[in-house]
């Protein structure tokens, strides 16, 4: 259900920053007010409370981002107050901003390896990652997992390429599995 409301949501904020023709300028002021509501979680537990008006909320968001952010954005906000959807903001705005960056060609990819990897290494697979995807620009999250072993997995969205030894030992350990000892 939550997913559901972040793509309604953050489909029609993504078709108001396209009509406006803003949305690289939209997605930067939707990244900061994202990182802060992120780093105030007293701001959501106050906004969520259903002993404060929608009055008294719409009042609070007047005060923290009119003429702070465009007047699309507060007037979004408002929305979400209104149809009581505020404690879907975080969703509604990570949503949007994938939009908008699959719009100018920009993934995001999560590599994991057993050991840290060299400056060199990082750009041959950022080197490999655009050349074998459509994103003009990738943004690559490394990550250390010694529990792998070694080798290495990726991913990008919901794809997952696992290449680890961990993954192959598991693999290989649900074939002998299935393998069956004939009796003597």
């Amino acid at each position: 259900m939550a997913k559901l409301v972040a793509k309604t949501y953050g489909d029609a904020l993504f078709a108001v920053a396209c009509e406006k023709k803003k949305s690289v300028e939209m997605m930067d002021e939707v990244t900061t007010v994202r990182d802060i509501i992120a780093a105030n979680p007293g701001f959501m537990t106050l906004m969520c409370n259903p002993q404060i008006s929608v009055d008294e909320k719409r009042d609070i968001v007047k005060q923290v981002f009119q003429g702070r952010v465009s007047e699309e954005f507060y007037s979004f906000l408002l929305i979400l107050v209104d149809k009581v959807r505020f404690a879907d903001v975080e969703d509604i705005l990570e949503y949007f901003i994938m939009k908008v960056r699959d719009e100018q060609g920009i993934g995001t990819a999560y590599v994991t390896t057993a050991d840290e990897l060299t400056q060199d290494e990082k750009q041959r697979i950022t080197d490999r990652l655009l050349a074998t995807t459509s994103y003009k620009k990738i943004d690559v999250i490394y990550k250390v997992d010694a529990s792998l072993i070694g080798g290495i997995t990726i991913r990008i969205k919901d794809r997952v390429i696992d290449n680890s030894i961990k993954s192959k030992l598991s693999s290989m350990k649900k074939s002998l599995n299935k393998i069956q000892l004939a009796e003597e």
